[in-house]
């Protein structure tokens, strides 16, 4: 082995030279490497996705019949968002969610009832009722108020009876647009102990096979 002290000082550039070029060519390895695998893995999860789609398009498909006899046979017709149908080993729910959604007048409503409101807090009784308004106009992570919590919050009304009041909360009412979220496909199996085993459709909720073995650079793992 060479003894660094025996090594002049041309030749130290030169082992620091080359110990720089083998860390730049490994570093540019690596980025190959990373580029390689992230193209690789979502061209397959691209192709996954559109397998899904297909699916999704082919279970709503199946069900069309089913859902046009069920309106004939009971006589039933409406806005039902969801359908569940199920067996002894099996169950789906297929239908749409919707989410929460206002026009811009809504924000007219909150400041009306926001400023009858703060000329109750006189003493603690008021005060409380004042939080719990408050509480109901707060907003969600999306920036959107709750239906639910208006709803609560029109009971209000006869409480208050006050014209104001109850005009602010008729602007938040009328400004409810709810929006159709994504359709849904929810579906099960009963396991031999009669329990219901939820069949996983996202790939998050998808166990890996059985026999898989992987383990992150932490020493985590994950074994099937």
């Amino acid at each position: 082995m060479t003894d660094i002290n025996d090594l002049t000082e041309q030749q130290l550039e030169d082992a620091l030279a080359a110990k720089r070029a083998k860390r730049d060519r490994d570093r540019e390895a690596y980025r190959q490497i990373v580029d390689d695998t992230v193209d690789t893995a979502c061209h397959r999860l691209q192709a996954a996705s559109v397998i899904l789609a297909e699916i999704k398009a082919e279970i709503f498909q199946m069900f069309k019949t089913v859902l046009a006899m069920k309106d004939e046979v009971y006589s039933i017709k409406g806005d039902q968002r969801s359908h569940t149908f199920s067996t002894e080993q099996f169950g789906i729910t297929i239908g749409y969610r919707i989410i929460d959604g206002w026009d811009d007048t809504a924000s007219a409503g909150v400041a009306k009832v926001n400023g009858f409101i703060a000329t109750l807090a006189r003493d603690d009784n008021s005060a409380a009722l004042v939080e719990t308004v408050f509480n109901l106009l707060k907003k969600d992570a999306a920036g959107n108020l709750r239906a639910n919590r208006v709803i609560e919050l029109r009971k209000l009304t006869e409480k208050f009876n006050n014209a104001e009041f109850t005009d602010g909360v008729n602007i938040i009412v009328n400004a409810y647009k709810p929006m159709r979220s994504c359709w849904f496909i929810d579906a099960w199996s009963i396991d031999n102990t009669g329990k219901k085993q939820n069949i996983p459709l996202s790939i998050s909720a998808v166990d890996f096979p059985a026999g898989f073995d992987f383990a992150l650079p932490d020493g985590k793992r994950e074994a099937a």
